[in-house]
Formats: structure tokens, C-alpha cells, sequence
């Protein structure tokens, strides 16, 4: 049986979430989505009353349960999407406040219909696209669950200190600590910008196979370096909801993740935003974890985080591990490159030039030979940063507490 590859970015946002562009529409994501070389987006904030009736005039669903734009002819010529949303769930437990982030992915109209009127009897659904409430892990999978078992619930951002399931600030220790009896019901965990297989890989539960690993972008803008910044690769027979659940739920046509370098993640490293002051992990408990600048506690990344829960030691690699892609978006590539900023025209019209010659991003940073690049005499620079980019081997300054990593460039580090 042909298998069909699928690139996914399922977790996407609406222009009715909070800190998003107020042009984030389907159809930009489509288009975008499309020059990207996704295959696959999710919907975002469908239970959104606004975006919810953008979703019915935009998009129409097929019976496998993906939803194609309007008066396209489906595969081939655009990217199709599925029905998703990110819930915000802040809660006490143990004594301590929670704060976790989940994927929520419903299998058809119907069901997200009835997720919709759940959380509509919760609390209000109008005021922001990625609503809160009150509910603890275990009883919102308990309750969905009870809607639907096809409804696919993974923990967003895993690692991230605020609202990330083993996050720092007000995360656990353990997806059995966080979901308890319902833990059997979570499949997978989401990477997040910040964190990347090799280092979920050193936690048991996932090294004993019983989650997988997704990445997706959390994408509050449809431009470039944003949509699909992470993404899933799926290699399935046909492109449905159920193949793309059963191959996060079993691993099985799970054929890997396009991941941002963690170091280029707003929360890899320790520190304070405001005062200037990042520091790994050892330098951390070398100044017991206060700030010298300000003289309070640093916001603890994600490198420090995953040394304090890891069970395997660095570099440890299960036997089911899924290969992985650490890349860096295009544009900021072009950016570094010619010393412009992300949106100048200079960046723009050599984005333009390259999506023009090569067909869409990924394959560009993924599968297009230097060579071929040559012959269209590109800037030797850009070539060269998209060959380290792609060999995993660019140098980049670790962001902290809400603030990106940065490419470095040292003469002696420009060699493949």
C-alpha cells in the first residue's frame, strides 16, 4: 500500500486569542500553511463563537473527518485542517496552583459540538480564544472521555515553566502525578519550543514507549517563521482523522518532528527578562537560584527543569525513538544572513526568490542540495547557515524567561 507523508502543525490559534494577529484567518493559514509545505493545520479555537462560524463558512467537512476549504479540489492543491483547540486549566492540587495547557482534537462536527456545549457549562467561551477553568486534568480527560473516546487530549508545551505539564512554576513531576487515574488516556506529549525528544526521551514514562512525542507550533500569527516552526511528520495510507490518531496513540505511521533548536526557545535557559541576566543551569545552583541583579528568584527553564525530574542520563535514546528535524525557520535564517529584519523587504524578496525556485520552505531547509542552491547564486552565507541549520550545528545564544535564543556567528564556527 502507497503511504501518504502528512507534515502537521496542529496547534494553532485564532485572532480571538489573546497576544495573536488580528489577521490570523483560515484562509492566511491555508495559504501560508501551503508555501510552508504543511499538509495539515488544525482549526484553533473552535469553540470560539467568532472563529467557530469562520470555521462553518471557510472550511467543509469530509467523512473521515477533515475539513477542506471551500471549492478547493481537495488533495493536492491545498492544506487541510482538523478540528482542534488549546484549553488553559488552572487549578489547585497537593496543596500547590496549577496551571496546565491541553490540545484538545475532536473527530468530527458533531463532537465538537458537544466539547463546546461541556465547556459552554463551564464558563464562558466568548472572552478569549484559549479559555480557563477551574478543572483539574484528571476530571476534564474524565469528562471528555465520557463524550467521545475518538477525543485526543495531549499536554501543550510540555516543558514550559508557566503553563507547561512538567513546568517549573506550577507543573508536576509525572503525567501519572498530573492525570492519576485517567493517565491510561493520554497518548502523547507535546515538545514545545523550548524542549526537544532528546531531552523528554530521559523521563521513564516516555522512554518505556507508554506516551509518544508530537511537536506543533503554537502559532499566534500565520507568517512563516511562525506557522509551522514545529511541526509532526505522519506517514499513514490516507490522509483522516483516525490514522492521525491512531499513529500519535500507537506510533505506528508517527514518522517524526520538525523541532526549533531548544536553545532558540523563549525558556531554555534561567533567568530574568527585565534585569538582562540568563544563566545555565550550573551557574543556577551556583548562586542558589537568585537573580544577582534584582536578588530574587529566577524563572527556572527548561534545561533546569528536565535535570531535576530526568530519570536517564543525558544522551540516553530509547528503542523507540522517532527521528527528528532541528531547524530554524527560513526567514530568520535570511534575516541573520543579510543583517535585515524579519519583515523587511530585503528578507521578503529573498523568502520570495527560494519559495519561488524550490516550491515551499521544508524543502528547502530539509531536502534541497547545495548544490542546486549554487546554481541559482544565492548569498554563500545563507547557503552555508542553511547547511549548519539542517546538520543541527549552528550556534545559538540559549533564550530565557520570554525571550528568544539568538543565532552567533563566530569565524571559527562557520565550518560544516
Amino acid at each position: 500500500m502507497k503511504m501518504k507523508i502528512i507534515i502537521a502543525d496542529l496547534q494553532v490559534h485564532s485572532r480571538h486569542s489573546r497576544a495573536t494577529s488580528k489577521n490570523l484567518s483560515i484562509n492566511n493559514l491555508e495559504k501560508w500553511g501551503k508555501i510552508k509545505g504543511l499538509n495539515l493545520i488544525g482549526t484553533g479555537d473552535f469553540q470560539h463563537p467568532l472563529h467557530r462560524k469562520e470555521i462553518d463558512e471557510e472550511l467543509v467537512e469530509d467523512d473521515r473527518g477533515i475539513l477542506w476549504p471551500k471549492n478547493s479540489s481537495r488533495e493536492g492543491d491545498c492544506v487541510a485542517f482538523l478540528w482542534q483547540t488549546e484549553i488553559s486549566l488552572m487549578f489547585s492540587q497537593e496543596g500547590k496552583r496549577r496551571a496546565v495547557h491541553l490540545l484538545v482534537f475532536a473527530p468530527n462536527k458533531e463532537i465538537a459540538d458537544k466539547i463546546t456545549s461541556y465547556l459552554g457549562s463551564k464558563g464562558r467561551l466568548d472572552y478569549d480564544g484559549r479559555p480557563i477553568f477551574g478543572i483539574s486534568c484528571r476530571d476534564f480527560t474524565r469528562d471528555l472521555k465520557e463524550i467521545d473516546d475518538k477525543i485526543e487530549i495531549i499536554p501543550a508545551h510540555c516543558m514550559t515553566p508557566w503553563f507547561g505539564l512538567f513546568g517549573s512554576k506550577s507543573g508536576f513531576d509525572s503525567l501519572k502525578e498530573c492525570f492519576q487515574d485517567q493517565v491510561d488516556k493520554i497518548y502523547s506529549v507535546e515538545s514545545g519550543i523550548s524542549a526537544d525528544p532528546a531531552m523528554l526521551w530521559r523521563f521513564d514514562e516516555i522512554a518505556q514507549g507508554k506516551v509518544n512525542i508530537v511537536s506543533f507550533s503554537d502559532a499566534h500569527s500565520f507568517w512563516p517563521w511562525r506557522i509551522g516552526r514545529e511541526a509532526t511528520i505522519f506517514e499513514i495510507p490516507e490522509l483522516s482523522y483516525d490514522n492521525i490518531i491512531n499513529a500519535i496513540r500507537t506510533g505506528k505511521g508517527l514518522k517524526g518532528t520538525i523541532e526549533t533548536p531548544p536553545t532558540y526557545g523563549k525558556y531554555h535557559y534561567d533567568g530574568h527578562r527585565n534585569c538582562g541576566f540568563s544563566s545555565s543551569p550550573k551557574e543556577t545552583k551556583d548562586i542558589n537560584g537568585i537573580c544577582p541583579v534584582c536578588k530574587n528568584p529566577l524563572v527556572i527553564g527548561v534545561d533546569y527543569r528536565v535535570e531535576e525530574i530526568a530519570k536517564n542520563p543525558e544522551g540516553f535514546k530509547p528503542k523507540n525513538a522517532k527521528h527528528y528535524y532541528s531547524l530554524i525557520p527560513l526567514h530568520e535564517l535570511i534575516s541573520f544572513a543579510i543583517g535585515s529584519p524579519l519583515n523587511s523587504k530585503k528578507t521578503w524578496a529573498i523568502y520570495d526568490s527560494l519559495i519561488n525556485h524550490f516550491e515551499n520552505e521544508f524543502k528547502i531547509l530539509m531536502d534541497v542540495d547545495e548544490e542546486e542552491l549554487m546554481k541559482q547564486k544565492f548569498d554563500e552565507r545563507l547557503i552555508e547557515l542553511i547547511f549548519l541549520n539542517r546538520k543541527g550545528k549552528l550556534n545559538i545564544k540559549p533564550g530565557f524567561d520570554g525571550e528568544y535564543g539568538k543565532i552567533i556567528m563566530e569565524d571559527k564556527q562557520k565550518t560544516l
